[in-house]
């Protein structure tokens, strides 16, 4: 029988091969992983500024903007300066509390319970911080670093890959 850190190198190793499907059977017991390959969705903003006409990419070529003095500027007090979200602008200076496992994603003990941690929340290297279901197994998560929890990656429920980053702390 496969132990259970064994098993977790084995997830590891396929993460890292990109390795979708493993079968393994050893002395009577099966292991079979299958991930499914990830699929980041592209979304783009448009700012459109009043007054100028929306062209697409293919109008944008034949058609000629506005000259300049007919160009519509807001004035100064209605032009807002485009901010940052916190967690972009500093990404890099939070610690990610990542899955050690793959498997299902709990924010709380049961559905009817608070989440163990929300945003705004201080939490200490020991402090629980999720659920992960593997396998039928329900493995308690620690925060592993000391700070306030700024953003929650992942849904309630959702299926999280080996070293998925869960949560955004603000390390102190």
């Amino acid at each position: 029988m496969l132990k259970i850190h064994e098993i977790r190198e084995i997830i590891r190793l396929m993460d890292q091969s990109g390795i979708t499907h493993l079968e393994l059977e050893l002395e009577g017991d099966r292991l079979l992983l299958k991930k499914e390959k990830e699929i980041s969705p592209v979304v783009e903003k448009e700012r459109v500024q009043p007054g100028l006409p929306i062209l697409s990419e293919k109008s944008a070529a034949s058609t000629q903007l506005p000259k300049e003095e007919n160009a519509f500027t807001p004035p100064p007090a209605l032009v807002k300066k485009e901010e940052k979200p916190l967690e972009t602008e500093t990404e890099e200076n939070f610690k990610k509390i990542t899955s050690p496992m793959v498997g299902t994603f709990y924010a709380a003990p049961n559905p009817d319970a608070k989440p163990y941690v929300t945003v705004g929340d201080y939490v200490e290297p020991h402090t629980i911080v999720c659920i992960i279901e593997a396998m039928k197994l329900f493995n308690e998560i620690e925060a592993d670093v000391r700070g306030q929890i700024v953003k929650v990656l992942v849904e309630n429920g959702q299926l999280v890959e080996y070293g998925q980053p869960l949560f955004l702390v603000k390390a102190e």
